[in-house]
């Protein structure tokens, strides 16, 4: 019986550990990719097709199961894969532009649109007078880093805004979706990553991403987006996607959802120690500390609803990297991270 339980707590561990890792590399790999191989579309693509050909290949052997793919189920899940895919797109130029730091702010500021906008058209209760001060530590702190940003670009913080807005719908809409549609977890990843793939092609025409692709596929090597170092970053961005989706899904389902919240919130912190050990991109010791509070703010938020509504954990899972991780969160901390896919964005 002890050895039983022995090897329960050590395969728990592991996944939690995994999980630990991917989401708290995930925002930084990410930067690194895209630092390295300035192809967001691309990057995005790639990172798609690793993911629904990973939740594909597992289905397969029987490591996991998603819903088979149907048309019907398409079209209806078609909208929310879009949003998805402008919430990715938006996630990836921000950190084209932006050191992760900025990312982290505006990802975690998401509470503030989504209280309101869950109040608004979800019709749900006003929140608290304790989900009221959250909101206000969150908002504090971004705009105090906000204010001593000596990276603020135009660029950098239009994609910020347009991240915010993006992932906040994306956030609302796909509740509705995961409410209505009754997909399953894998199911939900599966639909998300190949629904986006196939729009990919119609964004790199919109952005003339294609012409510049091109370009440098014909400069037989001498650009420096096709490196050694570029092949590593973007095989680590879409390997990290992937893995965050299994760890981040089997650590649910292993661990309660406190102690996933905890380990949530451990990460976004390993995240900004990660960042400032390894990069030289970050932001200020008063910004960093802008940056804390507004982590902070989102940890008092998490408490504050805990109470109110309580989740399932499909749903939970089902709904952010990007991240893909955070936390793509692909869809409950690796969506913050990545936004990104399976990735779980945070991918």
């Amino acid at each position: 019986m002890s050895a039983i339980r022995s090897k329960q707590y050590y395969a728990t561990s592991s996944l939690v550990v995994g999980y630990a890792l991917c989401s708290s590399l995930l925002a930084v790999i990410n930067k690194f990719a895209i630092t390295n191989f300035n192809y967001p579309g691309l990057l995005t693509a790639l990172q798609y097709l690793t993911s629904t050909l990973g939740v594909w290949i597992l289905g397969k052997f029987g490591f996991l199961h998603h819903d088979p793919f149907t048309f019907e189920n398409a079209k209806k899940f078609l909208p929310a894969a879009f949003v998805f895919y402008l919430a990715i797109f938006t996630n990836t130029n921000l950190l084209r532009h932006a050191n992760v730091d900025t990312f982290i702010v505006f990802r975690s500021c998401t509470p503030l649109l989504v209280a309101v906008a869950d109040t608004a058209f979800r019709k749900q209760p006003c929140p608290s007078k304790l989900t009221y001060l959250a909101l206000v530590v969150i908002l504090g702190g971004a705009c105090g880093y906000v204010a001593t940003d000596s990276g603020f670009t135009l660029t950098a913080y239009s994609w910020a805004l347009a991240y915010l807005v993006t992932i906040t719908t994306e956030m609302v809409y796909i509740k509705h979706m995961v409410t209505n549609l009754g997909l399953n977890t894998w199911g939900f990843v599966f639909y998300n990553n190949l629904l986006s793939l196939m729009m990919a092609p119609l964004f790199w025409i919109i952005t003339g991403e294609y012409v510049d692709v091109f370009i440098a596929m014909g400069s037989n090597g001498k650009g420096n987006s096709f490196h050694p170092v570029a092949f590593v970053a973007v095989a680590l961005s879409c390997v990290f996607g992937l893995l965050i989706s299994f760890f981040g899904f089997a650590a649910r389902k292993a661990i309660s959802a406190t102690a996933f919240t905890v380990t949530g919130v451990v990460n976004k912190f390993l995240t900004v120690a990660i960042n400032v050990l390894i990069w030289d991109k970050h932001a200020s010791p008063f910004g960093l500390g802008c940056l804390l509070l507004t982590i902070a703010g989102g940890v008092l938020y998490q408490q504050s609803v805990t109470g109110v509504t309580s989740a399932p954990p499909q749903r939970d899972s089902a709904v952010s990297k990007q991240d893909n991780g955070n936390d793509h969160d692909n869809y409950g901390d690796s969506d913050e991270e990545k936004g990104m896919s399976g990735t779980f964005s945070s991918r």
